[in-house]
């Protein structure tokens, strides 16, 4: 055989093995094993880009771990106040709006979790130009403003305007740069790290519901939301001084093409439309789960604990599913938990008389709940490039914002139609939350078809 022959009875055999590399569960969740075997070949044919390579992720170290607990804190004082929602439906409507229907109420829950949520892709294409730091000072404003206005009002305006615009904006803003800027830092226990910053928002929900239902028992409503602002300020401090990218911006034009392109990955498209018939359900049962417990005859003593249980089993249940998604695969968990919340809601939820079902079911629906708010920017980084993560992120939590939205006052309606039953919320809930399940399940079909495999 002669030279020319041997060099393209190698190129073939090079091509073949580039190809069977393809086909492996590496293109779909990057394994840092084959980067020693493949090093020379990526060399040769392109340059490396920081923060792309698996292997250029800390994982860990001094600012790693202050930027997770950071986060930790901006999750606490944004998703942990929206947790908290349940708690002012039902004071509202038995206070100062009393005089409105449920559904006019849930407006203000449902622009609450709406512009946590909508101004995501503004803010994702903010933060990858321009990095965490003004966005955080300006959320830490306006989030703590709103909420301080929020003690002055006295008409339903007042209260939209405050707390269902102001404050949500403020969180939103803090949101975003938590949750992107962790990502920068982690790739094998990418997860774990989304885990642990999620479960700041489960201990807001169980310390800030307690703390404002004690207060407006002992000082009244206005030094209840005083006092709640005064310790996300403080928060909000430590957090402005500890999240950082990892990345430099890198400012780039504004393109609404930019918004729009990713939909037309199927799998990305398919992972989008499975967190929006979930969330459509989701916060039903934190919105009206205390009305309906007191509606089947729970004390409302008890029953303005629901919540803080709720979102004290979900600490767990953002920070083990993290865990096992990164060795068992972040859509196979997504699914788990997902269907587990369905057959929670229909199964528990929807029969539950007395005391002991909503109890179990606050817990369980806790735990298997809160593996969304970790596992879905997971889920998002997973299928995207992490110089465009805050953009695809963003866009994500946009369209979700939509089922926020509109889901709390179609559940309103549905419990004024009913005269005061809430079972066909309960059914609704259930129902949107098993078609996103089943959508996750063609989103991991997209990307590694029936096999079993981590995915």
């Amino acid at each position: 055989m002669d030279s020319s022959s041997a060099s393209r009875a190698s190129t073939v055999r090079e091509k073949d093995t580039n190809q069977g590399m393809s086909e492996t569960d590496a293109s779909v969740l990057p394994d840092t094993s084959n980067l020693e075997t493949t090093a020379d070949v990526e060399k040769a044919t392109k340059p490396a880009f920081a923060g792309i390579d698996p292997s250029s992720f800390p994982d860990g170290g001094v600012h790693a771990w202050l930027a997770v607990s950071g986060a930790f804190c901006c999750l606490f004082c944004s998703f942990g106040w929206i947790n908290c929602i349940g708690v002012f439906q039902a004071y509202y409507q038995t206070h100062q709006l009393s005089s409105f229907s449920p559904s006019t109420v849930a407006w203000i829950p449902s622009l609450t979790v709406f512009f946590m949520f909508a101004g995501g892709p503004i803010w994702g294409k903010l933060y990858d130009n321009y990095g965490p730091r003004y966005l955080l000072l300006a959320g830490s404003f306006l989030h703590v403003f709103g909420l301080m206005m929020a003690s002055l009002c006295s008409d339903y305006y007042q209260f939209l305007l405050a707390q269902g615009v102001c404050s949500p904006i403020g969180a939103s803003l803090i949101f975003y740069p938590a949750m992107s800027s962790t990502g920068t830092w982690f790739f094998k226990r990418r997860a774990l790290a989304f885990g642990l910053v999620a479960s700041g928002s489960s201990l807001g929900g169980v310390i800030l519901p307690i703390m404002v239902d004690n207060i407006i028992a002992r000082s009244g409503f206005p030094w209840a939301m005083r006092s709640a602002a005064f310790l996300l300020l403080g928060l909000l401090i430590y957090a402005n001084l500890t999240v950082r990218s990892r990345l430099p911006p890198s400012p780039k034009p504004w393109s609404l093409v930019e918004f729009i392109l990713p939909l037309r990955e199927l799998s990305y498209s398919l992972t989008v439309l499975a967190a929006f018939l979930f969330f459509f359900g989701m916060f039903l049962p934190f919105t009206f789960i205390i009305l309906s417990a007191e509606h089947d005859g729970m004390s409302a003593r008890l029953a303005a604990y629901l919540i803080p249980i709720l979102n004290a089993v979900s600490i767990f249940g953002r920070t083990i599913p993290g865990y096992i998604a990164d060795k068992t695969g972040r859509f196979n968990t997504m699914i788990v938990t997902s269907f587990l919340s369905t057959i929670l809601v229909l199964g528990l939820w929807l029969p539950a008389r007395g005391n002991t079902p909503y109890i179990l079911f606050a817990a369980f629906y806790g735990f298997s709940s809160g593996a969304f708010v970790s596992l879905a920017p997971a889920l998002v980084a997973q299928i995207s490039d992490i110089r465009s993560i805050g953009v695809r992120t963003g866009s994500m939590f946009a369209v979700i914002s939509v089922a926020a939205l509109v889901g709390n006052p179609i559940g309103g309606a549905l419990v004024s139609n009913e005269g005061g039953n809430y079972r066909n919320l309960e059914i609704f809930c259930g129902i949107m939350m098993l078609g996103g399940s089943v959508v996750f399940v063609a989103a991991r079909w997209s990307l590694a078809g029936w096999k079993l495999s981590k995915v």
